[in-house]
């Protein structure tokens, strides 16, 4: 069985490191140019670790270009991963790898297509998300599941401790499945489309906090927006103020307490922006 795999940020070489401690192996790893997204979230660059396991490493500009496309053919690749990649791939490279490409996404789809996955988990008061495993197709998070891995939530989850435990669930989903690529008795399922629901992109203006809505609603956008995300924000004489922690409250304190309709906000942790 041979593998490839694109990655450029931190999320994709806990992957990779996964794979081998799962007793797989890398034919060859493409990644972004030094001089490429050096600002990106999460950005590492993989020279040691492809050093210290033998493995090709390739540095391109854009996942589509041409030299990909004869990577893979040279390595005559059965399965490319592609975790923590912003660029989407084409037909043309989908169809290349023998048996195809692998994506992840933070969601158990077909639930919760599109962006801002784990923002909305929490926004939407969901019960459970977690992590999907599955073949990328020319579809936005359509293509067949190989794997999923379910992540519990409570009134209390935060972004912080979301992101951490969807970081996680890639490491267990990889530990999972490698083997079962390596003995090719791997099974793939067609989502539901008829179940499927799409979450739409997420920017920094929609962290604004709703005085007029729900003091529930707000209390989730503080937790749903919090670090590694820009935050849930007020404004307050024409200063912005950033909300990284909160609590409903019952009185008034010494911290900034926001009132709703329906109950009183302290804001336990914030800063000017």
């Amino acid at each position: 069985m041979k593998l490839g795999f694109v990655t450029c940020v931190q999320l994709g070489f806990s992957c990779m490191d996964a794979i081998y401690k799962a007793g797989g192996e890398l034919q060859v790893v493409i990644t972004l140019k030094d001089n490429k997204a050096k600002n990106k979230s999460g950005r590492v660059y993989l020279d040691e670790f492809c050093k210290n396991n033998s493995i090709d490493l390739v540095k391109i500009e854009h996942v589509n270009d041409d030299d990909v496309i004869n990577v893979i053919k040279k390595y005559n690749l059965d399965w490319l991963f592609i975790i923590g990649w912003s660029q989407i791939a084409n037909k043309r490279l989908l169809n290349t790898p023998k048996s195809g490409v692998l994506g992840m996404h933070p969601t158990l789809l077909p639930q919760g297509r599109g962006r801002a996955s784990i923002p909305w988990a929490i926004i939407k008061g969901l019960e459970e998300t977690g992590v999907t495993l599955f073949k990328l197709d020319e579809g936005v998070d359509t293509g067949p599941i190989l794997s999923q891995y379910k992540i519990p939530l409570t009134n209390s989850t935060t972004a912080t401790e979301l992101y951490a435990s969807v970081n996680n669930a890639h490491v267990n989903l990889i530990t999972h499945i490698v083997p079962k690529m390596l003995n090719e008795s791997i099974k793939l399922k067609e989502q539901d489309n008829s179940s499927a629901t799409e979450w739409e992109v997420r920017v920094p203006a929609d962290g604004e906090v709703d005085l007029k809505g729900s003091v529930v609603t707000a209390e989730r956008l503080v937790r749903a927006t919090t670090k590694p995300y820009p935050g849930a924000f007020i404004m307050v004489n024409g200063q912005k103020h950033i909300v990284w922690k909160a609590r409903l409250a019952s009185e008034h304190s010494e911290n900034l307490c926001l009132e709703f309709k329906d109950g009183l906000l302290e804001c336990i942790e914030r800063e000017l922006a």
